[in-house]
């Protein structure tokens, strides 16, 4: 994962920082059922999936002010989401399910 999120990052729209993942996505991506590297790229570009119109103003005024958290919502299948938060310094990306939140 640490090469591909080099990759993603160096066309980012914003440093993820350190990228990690709750045990239930780790699970997911062992068993095969979730390929989180879209779903990152989506976030990293500033995409930020199922989200209101108020929540994705949200964002783009913290990716400019660079004061606030960054999250981002996929509907990957019917039963599975997605979700992934960066935190308002930078410093950490988590990708998680919302049962972890």
């Amino acid at each position: 994962m640490a090469l591909a999120v080099l990759n993603l990052a160096s066309q980012a729209r914003f440093s993820p920082g350190q990228v990690v993942m709750t045990a239930g996505v780790d699970e997911l991506v062992r068993q095969g059922r979730l390929n989180p590297t879209p779903y990152l790229r989506r976030h990293l570009h500033g995409d930020w999936g199922d989200l209101c119109d108020d929540d994705w103003q949200l964002n783009d005024a913290a990716l400019k002010s660079g004061e606030d958290r960054l999250f981002s919502s996929y509907q990957v299948t019917r039963d599975l989401k997605l979700w992934i938060i960066t935190e308002w310094d930078r410093s950490v990306t988590t990708l998680l399910l919302p049962s972890e939140y």
